[in-house]
Formats: C-alpha cells, structure tokens, sequence
C-alpha cells in the first residue's frame, strides 16, 4: 500500500503537527497571525488627502539669473504646463480658470493668463514647484471666508467638555413686540469654563448649560435675532436658574430713523452720513454693471428683486442659474446697501438703476472660484466689484487675475477685514479699494451689541473707527460699518456690522460717480486700468476726516456723495477743506476744484430730461459750486 503523504488528510488551512503531534512554535506563530488578521478591522490606511492647488505659468524678469537667456524668452504656456501635469502620476486636474478657463480666452487679447486646478497632496506640490525652477505658481487653493464680524470669544477655551462635575442650565426667552416669541435667534453666554450657545426654538427659549461654577461667573449674555429686531448685549448679567430670563428685543422699525419700517421707505445711517440724502433723486446709477461676488442674493425680497443677472461660481458643474437662493443673507445685505430699489417700501441703496450681476461663491468659496468669478466680470464687461470677502494669506494667481480685471476696466473695491489686526488680502493688493469700517454712537440702541464696537476715538459727531475694523497703511477709505440695516432673506431686514457693510456703501456711490461725472463719459469711457485708477482717486479726494483715528484707521477719511459727484466743493478749498494730502495722487492742491470748475452742471451728468434748474430748487440740495449745504471744516 502506498504511504500517504505528509500533510494528506489534514484539512486546509490547519498547520501540520510537530514531532509530538501538537503544533510547532513557528506554526503557532502563523496560526495566530491569521488569525488576528481575521478580526483586525477592514478599511485603508489613513494617508495625507489630496488637494486642491492653483499651477500657473509664471512670467519672470530678466534679472533672474539662475535661468538662461532662451528659457527667459520662451515661457512656459498653459497648455505646455497641463501636459506636464497629465504626465505626472497622482495629479488630477480639476478645471481651468481665468484667461482660458470658464469662459474662453479673455477680452484682452487671449493670453495665456489661465490657471490650472488641480488635486495633489503638499508632497506632490512640493517636487512640481521645485521641477518648475521657479517658473510656475503653485499654491494651495485656500478657502475665503466673508468678513463679517465674529462675536469676540474668551482668549483661552477649554478643548473639552468635562464628563462630570457640577452643571446648571439657564433657559432664556427672547421675546419681540407685544411679547410675541421669537425663533431662531442666536443666544450666547460668556465667561467661566467654556462659553455656550443656543438657538431658540418655535416658542422662543433656549436652553444653555454651563459647565463648572454657577451663574455669578457669566459675564456676557448676548442675543443675535435672525432680523427686524436689534441685537442685545447684557454685561455681567443677572441670571436665574429656577425660571426662564426673559430678554425682550427692540424692533427696527421702533428705532426713530426707521420709523414704520419697511412700509416707509428709508435711508440708512450710513447713506444719510455720506450725503446719499442730498443727492438729486434722478441720479440713480443708471448704466453702469456692478458685480456682488457673495453668498447669492435672494430675489424674493421687495428690494431686490429687480437682480436679474448672475452666475453660481460653486455649483457651474450642476446648475450655475441658483445665484438667487442666499442661504448666508450675507449677499443680499450688500445688495441692498448698494442697489436696494425704493418704491416706497423698505431701505433705498445709493444706486437703485444700476445693473447688479450676483456671483455666488459662498457657502465654500475658494480662491480658484474667485478667480473664475472675476473672469465672468471681465468677460460681462462689469464696471466694480463688490468683495466683502477675505483670504489667510496673499496669492500670486489672484492677485494677476485682480490686474488682469483692473486692465479690463473693473474696479475692485474690498473690505478691509474685521480681525482688528493687519489688512487682510485681498484688500491689502495695491489694486484695490480697501475700505475701513466706522460707526455712530447715536445710530444704535446703547444695549444692542453693536456698543461693544465702539472704540476709543469718538470725534464730535460721534464717528468712531469700529474695534473690530482692520489697520495698515492699505486702508484707502471708510465707511459706515456697524449697526447697518439692510435686506436679509427671504423678505426682511437686520442690523449687522463689519467692513462686510462699509465696502457697498463705497461700492453703490462709486456706481452713482462712473454713471454721472461727465469725465466718465468722456474722456475716461474706454475701459482701461486708468479709468478705475481716476475712480479710485475721485473717491478718495471726496473723503473728509472722521474719528480722531489715525489714517492706518481711517485712509483718507469717509467719502462724501456730494463731493465725489461733483455737486458741492469750493473752488480752491479742495485739498485745505478736508485736509486731503492731493500731492500722493500726482494732482497739485486745488486742481480738484479746478477741473471741477470747468466742467458743465458742477461736474456731474444728469439723467435726460432733468435739467439742473429743478435741482437747484431742491428743498436742502446744495447746488453749484459753492459751500452750499457744506458744514463747517471738523465735522
């Protein structure tokens, strides 16, 4: 009989016996093995996740000399740089934005001015940067985010909650007019251990726990209503654990220059602080394109739903036609400082006639999307563009795409941020507008949080440069910027803060200023980097001085409507009126004035049909060239 192999008859998967019948050591070892591999969890290894960076080529001057004379002259072209890209394992390309992306080669000739998207993980972008030697961008992709103030949180927070310990829970009620609840309203406690926050619910309580202590550590309450009701702020309050703290808010349309609000028709502070009240009625920014590069605008509010064009830069793959719906409302409130349309409801913007473009970036909006968003205003032929967003940190592709922009004839006019700290970029790029923000103590209600704004350089109008408003030697301009009321979704209104606020009041009078000074339809009517450069300037030049901050606050002060349309400015008081320093624009002091004077209706273009004689019998209106309805220098 034949003898049965070793191993025969075992079944599979069992280790064959050692010389005793039991297994060997090392086939132990092996059982064991498999079986831990049996119960270890499946799944992959955690590695670094791709993402998204911009890769451009890069233009470079003569005197980087680490590169020959023939690679100087022949710079890499967007497609060279895409094959590259193809050829390199691990790189996925997601889009093509700006000269040659989106939409098509640009007006300006069709250079290779595009930047490419593409996933990559911070390895992979390192080796491309150093194989380009110099001679492309490759930068992250980073997320924007929209400045708007954010409610000042304690320095230091624990990371965790504690699984035990002592706790209380403290039930707020916020209640509106006539004591009716209010929902959805944001309430948040400060102090002690970790802060807390709460949304109130159908019957408007919140109910918030605090961790550690007992009441007596809180030392702010605060109360953010979704809108038509002020915000409240209470010091140190005074809280009960045993029965619900009813916090009762003001509503708006209470407050004396809302009154009736928005059956009334209104002016915000703000518009009324830079003469937009004095301006003759027919001068409505009629002709001129503004783009509100935002979270969306929600054209079912009676105050914007005139907004027809516009364009979804986050969503263009599935459906770019949804710019309409604003889930943020932080779109529509620019919209409706800037072009709020005034039958006789609601808030009236500075130009109600201009044409508003929405491009919708928000939520999510990334630096490659902005770009995309600028391509859409040259290509549209915009005039400004409103960007009451911010970056972490320059970027070189945005900031080609911003000049590229500005050669085309878009002006860019940018928040300036509401970290307190430096500039923020994109407003801190030579080729833009930034804008501070300002507010007035008499404009709010004194237990509103916007009293926590105030900062400590009040002039005797009552201007102050807001705490939160970014500095630096950037800041060209401010604007009203806290307390400013405005259209929210679906159809009301709220009073918010930030430099988010002040840039559309810059932006819808520089709208009224490319539509009515008769130079803009001259001489500076072709679109060119010169026309946004002479905007900037007459902008500027309209500034008188608020707040006794100084110019890293302020720039060159707050614009004034009348002035920067040429209705109200003394001869030869241009720059000694405002203390305006005229020589850091190349213009001598009083040739302001002196263009001014020779220029038809005072220097500014009115509207077929009006003629200037009904202006001047405008109840208020300071009309000509005189001092008119000007107040006194220091005001």
């Amino acid at each position: 009989m034949p003898k049965t192999p070793p191993g025969a008859g075992e079944q599979p998967g069992q280790p064959p016996d050692g010389p005793d019948g039991r297994p060997s050591a090392e086939d132990s070892s092996t059982a064991r093995t498999r079986e831990a591999a049996r119960e270890a969890p499946r799944g992959r290894a955690v590695a670094e996740r791709k993402k998204k960076y911009l890769v451009a080529p890069r233009s470079l001057p003569a005197a980087a000399g680490f590169l020959s004379p023939s690679a100087l002259m022949a710079p890499l072209s967007l497609s060279s740089v895409q094959q590259v890209l193809q050829g390199i394992g691990d790189i996925d390309i997601v889009d093509t934005v700006g000269g040659q992306g989106g939409f098509g080669a640009s007006s300006l000739g069709g250079q290779a001015d595009g930047v490419i998207v593409a996933r990559m993980t911070d390895q992979k972008a390192g080796e491309l940067h150093q194989r380009g030697q110099g001679r492309l961008i490759v930068e992250r992709d980073q997320h924007l985010q929209l400045l708007d103030p954010m409610l000042r949180r304690p320095d230091l927070v624990s990371s965790l909650t504690p699984y035990s310990g002592p706790s209380v829970e403290v039930v707020v009620a916020v209640v509106g007019k006539d004591g009716a609840p209010l929902p959805e309203a944001e309430v948040s406690l400060f102090g002690g251990l970790l802060p807390s926050t709460a949304v109130t619910g159908p019957d408007g309580t919140a109910r918030l726990r605090l961790y550690g202590e007992d009441v007596h550590t809180i030392s702010g309450l605060y109360v953010k209503p979704r809108g038509d009701y002020w915000s409240f702020y209470q010091r140190d309050p005074d809280l009960s654990t045993s029965e619900s703290n009813i916090v009762m808010l003001r509503a708006l349309a209470d407050w004396p220059a809302l009154q009736n609000l928005p059956r009334q028709n209104a002016l915000g502070w703000g518009a009324r602080a830079m003469r937009l009240d004095q301006v003759p009625p027919p001068l409505r920014g009629l002709g001129v394109k503004v783009a509100v590069i935002d979270s969306g605008v929600a054209t079912t509010h009676g105050n914007l739903n005139r907004i027809r064009a516009g364009f979804d830069v986050i969503n263009k793959q599935i459906d770019r036609t949804t710019w309409n719906s604003d889930t943020l409302g932080h779109g529509s409130h620019c919209a409706g400082v800037i072009a709020g349309a005034d039958p006789s409801w609601g808030i009236r913007g500075f130009a109600p006639e201009a044409e508003i473009h929405v491009c919708k970036l928000f939520p999510g909006g990334q630096i490659s999307q902005l770009i995309d968003a600028l391509e859409y205003c040259i290509e549209q032929q915009i005039d400004i563009v409103n960007l009451s967003l911010g970056g972490s940190a320059p970027s070189e592709a945005l900031e080609r795409q911003i000049q590229r922009a500005k050669q085309a004839g878009v002006a860019c006019i940018a928040a300036a941020g509401n970290s307190g700290g430096a500039v923020q970029y994109p407003a801190a790029s030579p080729h833009v507008l930034a804008v501070a923000a300002v507010g007035k103590v008499d404009e709010f209600p004194p237990d509103s949080y916007h009293a926590e704004t105030i900062g400590q350089d009040i002039d005797q109008q009552g201007f102050f440069t807001a705490r939160f408003s970014c500095v630096g030697p950037q800041v060209d301009v401010c604007a009203p910027g806290v307390a400013v009321v405005s259209s929210v979704p679906p159809n009301n209104f709220a009073a918010w803060d930030g430099t988010s606020m002040a840039a559309p009041h810059v932006t819808g009078l520089a709208a009224l200023v490319l539509a009515h000074r008769p130079e803009f339809q001259g001489a500076l009517r072709a679109r060119s980097a010169e026309r946004v450069e002479r905007l900037f300037q007459v902008l500027r030049m309209s500034a008188r001085p608020v707040t006794l901050g100084d110019p890293a606050r302020v720039g060159y002060g707050m614009p004034d409507a009348l002035v920067a349309l040429g209705l109200s400015m003394a001869a030869g008081q241009g720059a000694g009126q405002w203390q305006m320093p005229a020589a850091a624009f190349g213009m001598a002091p009083g040739m302001m004035a002196g263009m001014l004077a020779g220029m038809p209706d005072g220097g500014v273009r009115y509207p077929a049909g009006f003629a200037p004689q009904q202006a001047a019998g405008m109840q208020g209106f300071p009309f000509g060239l005189g001092v008119g309805g000007l107040r006194p220098a220091g005001w």
